[in-house]
């Protein structure tokens, strides 16, 4: 419990809890050259609590909103819009398989039906919580819905496809619009990370944004760039074949929430969220991931934690600074790939100057010791020693 002081000045009590997760589900439908290929549970939440709920102490709580006609069973029971209001729905249009590849730049994505907005009343009122995640994709959270959430939570992040969105009035095509002429730029000061995409953040000013915030800029297939008031850097992605790139920013925000909740600096965290969302992609609609890959994964987050004897915590905090002999200078390495193929039963993947090895069970990182000029085993997400069943 937390004791705060109310604008009547008397002491109130209130819980407090971890996280809280505000974005609504939605129905998808995907189509290629104009054939439907796919329905599936849409909206940020639904991609992201995938991620967070495998990975993170304990689950957040979710507020989200859909219409009675909602088709699936939602990891998190939603709220229920009033009765004329629908589920909010998209089409997604993609080009042919060929010229996949390019990630957002090839969809064209429409609003089609549309739910209630969810209101700053739905959100608890008697609750305090370590984070929270805005994460519309519809226009559901509205200013005064993402100030409330600031005053609920001790730092907050936002997508920022839920502030700069707009919906043509005729065939609900999706465009964006600069985030000075919304009306969340005036809360800007107050959040403390903000992710767009490379599409979205010209319409967001990066320059101006970093003085006040935490930027993160996704590129897709080429990764991403972190900015801040005194410095950026970029972060190397993870390669995959891409399926469906829904969804792709949504497993980011999971990785990189779950890496700084346990206590990763924010380009260690950059780089889980660039794994979850290399994930993402190679799926259609939520991913199923390997719940071995996930236990794994969290073990070592934990494990990195408790290492820290104390001075680690589990919440989220502004840290620029790379861990020792984590990051290594890029060089060309010669290496039996087909030996650690034929251990693991899975891919070798090259991750700029490392190797990273994954497979359904566990992913491994091996960079090169420059003084014993061969490679060494780094367990950058999972444990020291290679899990038995690899």
């Amino acid at each position: 419990m937390v004791r705060e002081e109310g604008a009547d000045g008397e002491l109130h009590q209130h819980r407090c809890l971890g996280g809280l997760v505000v974005g609504s589900y939605c129905h998808d439908v995907l189509f290629r050259d104009g054939v439907p290929v796919g329905e599936t549970l849409g909206g940020a939440a639904a991609f992201i609590s995938n991620v967070l709920d495998g990975l993170t102490p304990s689950p957040p709580l979710y507020v989200a909103k859909v219409g009675a006609d909602f088709a699936y069973a939602a990891p998190h029971s939603p709220l229920l819009a009033a009765p004329s209001a629908p589920t909010t729905l998209f089409h997604a249009h993609f080009p042919a398989a060929s010229a996949v590849g390019r990630y957002h730049r090839d969809r064209v994505l429409r609003r089609l039906r549309t739910c209630d907005p969810i209101y700053a009343s739905d959100l608890p009122g008697d609750a305090r919580f370590d984070f929270g995640l805005a994460v519309g994709v519809a226009g559901e959270i509205l200013p005064e819905t993402l100030a409330r959430m600031i005053d609920l939570c001790r730092v907050v992040l936002v997508d920022a496809q839920g502030m700069i969105r707009s919906f043509d009035p005729i065939d609900g095509t999706v465009g964006l619009l600069p985030l000075r002429s919304s009306g969340f730029f005036h809360l800007l000061p107050r959040i403390g990370f903000l992710k767009a995409s490379a599409e979205e953040a010209p319409f967001v000013d990066i320059e101006e944004a970093r003085k006040w915030c935490c930027v993160i800029v996704t590129h897709g297939k080429d990764g991403c760039r972190v900015y801040w008031k005194d410095g950026e850097l970029r972060v190397s992605p993870f390669l995959a074949e891409e399926v469906d790139p829904t969804g792709a920013g949504d497993g980011f925000l999971g990785g990189f929430v779950a890496g700084l909740i346990w206590g990763l600096a924010v380009p260690d965290a950059a780089l889980l969220g660039n794994f979850f969302g290399s994930l993402t992609v190679t799926q259609i609609g939520v991913p199923e991931f390997d719940q071995r890959m996930l236990q794994h994964v969290k073990e070592e987050l934990k494990r990195r934690a408790n290492a820290c004897d104390g001075s680690c915590r589990s919440s989220i905090s502004l840290d620029f600074q790379k861990e020792r002999n984590r990051w290594v200078r890029k060089h060309k390495v010669t290496v039996d790939l087909w030996s650690f193929q034929r251990i693991t039963g899975g891919r070798v993947l090259l991750h700029d100057s490392s190797h990273l090895v994954y497979c359904r069970a566990c992913v491994m990182l091996f960079s090169f010791d420059h003084k014993k000029s061969r490679l060494k085993y780094c367990s950058f997400l999972l444990r020291e020693t290679m899990p038995r069943y690899c």
